[in-house]
């Protein structure tokens, strides 16, 4: 009886030495936390595991990430995916679709979005200032520019090759006129007050030549032979093209004294605004000036978009990761983690299998004690 009572609490002692130290084992991973010290003396053990080796841990996890869980090629392969682009482009499309096209906002509306307050009042006086600009610099080239500098030089070819036509133009209206009826009266009346203006001798011969018609018809014909004279031809167009050169040398504003630029400019803005009607046209939805413009972003525009902004990204991935350094970043997300968080989190995990390494422990301790009360009655 003895001998069992023996091997029996040889046993018990052996698996509770057993369980309480694969459960202390398994505490000692994570505690304690800290350093316990005796004065200065460190206890052995102390901090626990994980704690004490936690800047290697996070050191090897991250380059374990680095190098094997997050390589370039396993990023590209589940990012560009097939799946994935056309997630993104839906996505793309959906947003578009509903932020653009399918909401009541108007131009004016988005541009308050972006912080543009006061949109047509401002484009109204950019509009002001450009025109302004304009003008000042319109007078500036007027001041200085002579026509000849402002005007193409085929223009001004052209324009002297229309001197010899003015010429014949002028002459030929010249001689109708003075054939005409009104050309009679007018020289008729014109010999009648050059003969009252001579008193009288001028009256005697307005007596004398009491039917002046043959009078004036002679005159018309002197006339008519003048004009159609080559001489008459050739000093008029000698006249004609000296003041023609006078003209092109001139800058444009010599003849435009006496006219006020200030309310031309003024009707010019007034007029530019007018027809610009910004504030109506700010208040008109993007779908009103683009009807189609839905199915031209969602069919033509996001594909391409996003195809092109996906190769971009693939294209710099690797850069980006470098850049990253992911291994630098997992390095010290783990040195920041808590310790409590990370033994609650495997604790919660493995609860089921530290509890049956505990007993396991147990087991073992309690197995190891049979043997040795086995072996002690053997002994005696």
């Amino acid at each position: 009886m003895k001998a069992i009572l023996l091997i029996l609490s040889m046993a018990v002692i052996g698996a509770i030495i057993g369980g309480a130290t694969n459960y202390l084992a398994i505490k000692m991973i994570f505690r304690p936390y800290k350093p316990m010290y005796i004065g200065k003396w460190r206890i052995p053990f102390t901090p626990g595991l994980i704690p004490k080796r936690r800047g290697e841990l996070a050191r090897q996890i991250g380059i374990t990430v680095n190098d094997y869980l997050l390589t370039p090629d396993v990023i590209k392969n589940k990012l560009f995916s097939q799946e994935i682009r056309f997630a993104i482009l839906q996505f793309a499309q959906s947003k578009a679709e509903e932020m653009i096209f399918l909401n009541n906002k108007t131009i004016k509306d988005w541009l308050e979005l972006a912080g543009i307050k006061d949109a047509p009042e401002k484009i109204e006086g950019k509009v002001d200032e450009l025109i302004e600009k304009q003008f000042g610099e319109l007078k500036r080239t007027l001041s200085t520019k002579s026509i000849e500098e402002l005007l193409p030089e085929d223009i001004m070819e052209k324009a002297d090759e229309k001197i010899p036509d003015l010429v014949a133009t002028l002459l030929k209206k010249g001689e109708d006129y003075i054939l005409s009826p009104g050309g009679e009266v007018s020289i008729r009346n014109l010999l009648n007050d050059f003969l009252a203006s001579k008193g009288t001798i001028g009256g005697i011969f307005q007596m004398f030549f009491s039917d002046s018609s043959s009078i004036v018809a002679r005159i018309q014909h002197e006339l008519v032979r003048i004009l159609r004279s080559p001489e008459t031809k050739h000093s008029i167009m000698n006249i004609m093209n000296d003041e023609w050169e006078k003209i092109k040398k001139r800058p444009i504003i010599h003849y435009l004294n006496g006219i006020q630029l200030e309310p031309i400019l003024i009707q010019i803005q007034s007029y530019a605004k007018k027809e610009l009607a910004i504030e109506e046209r700010l208040n008109k939805t993007i779908h009103y000036y683009f009807p189609n413009g839905n199915d031209w972003v969602k069919y033509e525009l996001m594909p391409k978009a996003v195809n092109k902004a996906l190769e971009i990204a693939e294209s710099h991935l690797e850069d980006v990761l470098k850049r990253l350094d992911i291994k630098e970043v997992v390095r010290e997300q783990v040195d920041s983690f808590p310790i409590e968080k990370l033994e609650e989190i495997v604790v919660g995990i493995a609860s089921r299998e530290l509890a049956m390494i505990t007993f396991l422990g147990g087991f073992l301790g309690g197995l190891i004690g049979i043997v040795q009360g086995l072996i002690v009655q053997f002994i005696k």
